[in-house]
């Protein structure tokens, strides 16, 4: 069986996303897609794992979909690592997931992308401050996990306006 292209694997996750749309009525693929944007420079494998970040989560796909469709076994690691397994707490899926470099990129670019503020103003004012706590209490244990200048690289590309916590 061939590794699928990034393109493929854009269209596998468009396919397991039809009909999804996030919290602002946007289609749902334009996350995972600025999510894998967001760790481009980290190599085509980081990107294929930011398409699929969501699917197992959000989607009735499983692992064995994934592997079915020749997604390489270190992206599906990935994939799962950053998918929390019903009933787990929130900071406990964040503590296991920075075990993981890969999949700790992949989260900080999630993360980025939610923290947006021209995605959170469409947001009702009680959501949009419960959110922003979450995120930034997520953010405190996602960020010191990885090197200053690959957290930069993912920050300058998904929510620049996040760099200025950096400094």
């Amino acid at each position: 069986m061939h590794s699928p292209t990034l393109a493929e694997v854009d269209a596998f996750a468009a396919r397991a996303h039809i009909g999804q749309y996030d919290r602002i009525g946007v289609p749902y693929i334009e996350h995972v897609r600025a999510v894998a944007a967001g760790v481009a420079a980290f190599g085509t494998g980081l990107q294929m794992a930011g398409l699929l970040h969501d699917v197992l989560e959000d989607t009735p796909t499983g692992p064995e979909d994934l592997r079915a469709a020749g997604i390489p076994a270190a992206v599906v690691a990935t994939v799962r690592r950053v998918t929390r397994p019903p009933g787990t707490d929130y900071r406990a899926m964040l503590l296991d997931i920075v075990t993981d470099h890969a999949a700790t990129l992949v989260k900080i670019a999630d993360n980025a992308h939610n923290s947006r503020a021209d995605r959170a103003a469409h947001l009702p004012e009680a959501d949009r401050a419960r959110l922003d706590g979450r995120y930034r209490d997520a953010r405190a244990v996602l960020w010191p996990a990885v090197a200053e200048a690959d957290l930069r690289t993912v920050l300058a590309a998904v929510n620049p306006a996040l760099l200025i916590e950096l400094d």
